[in-house]
C-alpha cells in the first residue's frame, strides 16, 4: 500500500507508530548474514547514477522489494563505502534519502531506504530489511565496519531492533522514537546513538529520557531538537547527524583523521552552545556544551566545551531549567490523562456510548482550541504534544478496530483523530478510509478533498488513492476522478 507524507505526519490505511516486540529466533538478522556477503566488483554492479536520488531499485533475489537509493559521486568498487540503512513508517523511502543526500555527499556514505517497510508486523519488516541489506551487498563495495541505522517513530523502531538483533551496526540514527527501556544495552555497548526531534512532537519526553539514558549507560550518543512536530528531521539535521558518525568513526580508528573536518565540526558545536547561552536557555545551553564536550574529547582540544559546561552545571538557571522540563513532561500528561482513559473506555463501552464520545470530542475541541490561542512558545509545546498524542491513541485504536472488521467503532476513533488534527493530511485520509468501508461515501470524497488540499506530496497522494481497496466504490465517479487528476490546491 503506498503512502505520503502530509503535514508531518504518514497516511496510510493500518497500523501507525506501532511495532510488535515479539522476535522469533528465524526472523533475526545475525550478523552472519553481513559477514557472508560479497563486496560488489567493478565487473558486476549495475551502473547506477551517482549524486542523485535514485527513488526506485528492485532488488535481484526479490522484484516485489525495492528501495531508494544515494550514492555520493566519487562512489567508486574500488573502496569499501559505509552505508546507512534506512526505515520510514511509511514505505516511502526516496523521502529520508532526500533529506541526507547533502550530508551523504559531503561524508562519503551511501544511503538506501526501503519501499517496502512500514509500521505493521515485524515479518513484513524483516523481509524487507533483509532483502535490502542482501542486495546492497551484492551490487555495492560496502565497509562491513561501518553499517549505520536510521529511521523515524516506528521506523526508528525497526531500526533500533534489528541493530541490536545483528550485532552488525556501529550506530543509529533515530527520529521521533527512541529505545525502548528494556532494549537498552549494557554498558559495554560501543552503539553511537544520534537523536532528534521536534520541539512538538509528543514523543519529546520519551528522547529526552532516552538521551539521559544512553549518558547513565555510557553511550556515545547526541540529542538535537529542531523546531516542528513529530516528523523526520530536517536535512540539517541530518547532516549533522551523519558528520557526527563520520567524527565517532574517526575517534574508534574507522577512518582516517581529517584535521580540518574535526576543526570545522568544533568550531559549529561551540556556536551552537553559545547561541543556547546568549538566547537564555542555559539549561539547553549546558547539554550542549556537555554534548560537545563529550564528542571532541579524544579528538581535539575540548577544554572551552569541557570548561563551560563544569561551569553551568550548578549555575540557578539550569537547576530551574531542568525543573522546568520534568514539570512540562508532568504537564502534558496531564493534559491528555482524561481524554486518554475516555479513548479507553469508549472501545468497550455500548450503553453510554454516544455521551462519553461527545464528552470526548468536546474535551478534544477545548485542548486544539487552547493550542491554537496560545502565544507563549513555553505553553505552547507542552499543549501542542499533548494534543498530539491524543490524536495518535485515537486513531491507533481506530487501525485496530478496523483489523477487528468492527467498522463503525474505528470510524468514530478516525472522527476523533480528526476532531484534533483538522488539518492533517494523515487523519483526514484515515477517516475517508473508514467513511468509505462504513458506506460514507460522500463523507469520504469531503474527506479526500480535504487531505488532498493539505498535502505535501500530491504525487503520492494520488497513488495512494489509486491503490487503497476501501475506494472500490468510488472509482469511476467523476469526484473520484477529479482527486486524481487535478493538482492540490496551494
Amino acid at each position: 500500500m503506498a503512502a505520503f507524507p502530509g503535514s508531518g505526519w504518514y497516511v496510510y490505511s493500518r497500523r501507525v507508530l506501532k511495532i510488535t516486540f515479539l522476535f522469533p529466533a528465524a526472523l533475526a538478522l545475525p550478523a552472519i548474514a553481513f559477514a557472508q556477503q560479497g563486496a560488489a566488483s567493478s565487473s558486476n554492479a549495475p551502473a547506477f547514477p551517482v549524486g542523485t536520488v535514485v527513488p526506485k531499485v528492485v532488488t535481484v533475489a526479490k522484484p516485489d522489494q525495492s528501495y531508494a537509493l544515494y550514492l555520493p559521486t566519487a562512489y567508486s568498487a574500488t573502496k569499501h563505502w559505509p552505508i546507512v540503512y534506512v526505515f520510514d513508517p511509511g514505505a516511502q523511502g526516496d523521502y529520508p534519502v532526500e533529506l541526507m543526500k547533502d550530508g551523504a555527499e559531503r561524508c562519503g556514505y551511501i544511503v538506501v531506504a526501503s519501499n517496502n517497510s512500514r509500521n505493521g508486523s515485524w515479518p513484513i519488516e524483516s523481509e524487507a530489511a533483509q532483502a535490502m541489506f542482501q542486495d546492497t551487498h551484492s551490487r555495492f563495495s560496502i565497509d562491513p565496519h561501518r553499517m549505520y541505522f536510521a529511521g523515524f517513530s516506528g521506523g526508528a523502531r525497526v531500526a533500533t531492533n534489528i541493530a541490536q538483533m545483528c550485532k552488525c551496526s556501529v550506530g543509529l540514527l533515530l527520529s521521533g522514537a527512541g529505545f525502548q527501556p528494556q532494549a537498552i544495552a549494557p554498558k559495554e555497548s560501543t552503539l553511537a546513538v544520534f537523536s532528534a526531534v521536534g520541539t512538538y512532537d509528543f514523543n519529546y519526553p520519551e528522547l529526552v529520557r532516552t538521551d539521559d539514558d544512553l549518558e547513565k549507560l555510557g553511550y556515545p550518543h547526541a540529542l538535537r531538537r529542531f523546531p516542528g512536530p513529530h516528523q523526520w528531521a530536517p536535512a540539517s539535521v541530518m547532516d549533522e547527524a551523519l558528520s557526527w558518525f563520520r567524527l565517532q568513526a574517526i575517534k574508534g580508528g574507522l577512518e582516517p583523521r581529517e584535521d580540518s573536518f574535526i576543526a570545522a565540526q568544533a568550531a559549529q558545536e561551540l556556536e551552537r552552545a553559545r547561541a543556547l547561552e546568549q538566547s537564555g536557555d542555559l539549561y539547553a545551553a549546558w547539554k550542549e556544551y556537555r554534548q560537545g564536550s563529550e564528542t571532541f574529547s579524544g579528538l581535539t582540544d575540548n577544554t572551552s566545551l569541557r570548561a563551560r559546561a563544569v561551569a553551568l552545571e550548578n549555575d540557578k538557571g539550569v537547576r530551574e531549567g531542568a525543573k522546568r522540563e520534568k514539570l512540562e513532561f508532568e504537564d502534558q500528561q496531564r493534559l491528555s490523562r482524561n481524554i486518554s482513559l475516555g479513548l479507553t473506555a469508549l472501545q468497550d463501552e455500548q450503553a453510554q456510548r454516544a455521551e462519553i464520545q461527545a464528552s470526548i470530542e468536546q474535551q478534544i475541541t477545548d485542548l486544539r482550541m487552547r493550542t491554537e490561542h496560545e502565544k507563549r512558545e513555553e505553553r505552547l509545546r507542552v499543549l501542542k504534544r499533548a494534543l498530539a498524542g491524543v490524536m495518535v491513541q485515537a486513531i491507533e485504536t481506530g487501525f485496530g478496530l478496523l483489523d477487528q472488521k468492527k467498522i463503525q467503532k474505528a470510524r468514530d476513533y478516525f472522527e476523533l483523530a480528526a476532531t484534533a488534527a483538522p488539518d492533517s493530511a494523515w487523519v483526514l485520509s484515515n477517516t475517508a478510509v473508514a467513511r468509505a468501508m462504513d458506506g460514507d461515501q460522500k463523507g469520504a470524497l469531503a474527506a479526500l478533498r480535504t487531505a488532498k488540499t493539505h498535502s505535501v506530496n500530491p504525487a503520492h497522494f494520488v497513488v495512494w488513492l489509486k491503490d487503497e481497496p476501501a475506494f472500490e466504490k468510488l472509482r469511476g465517479t467523476p469526484e473520484f476522478a477529479a482527486l486524481l487528476e487535478s493538482p492540490a490546491p496551494r
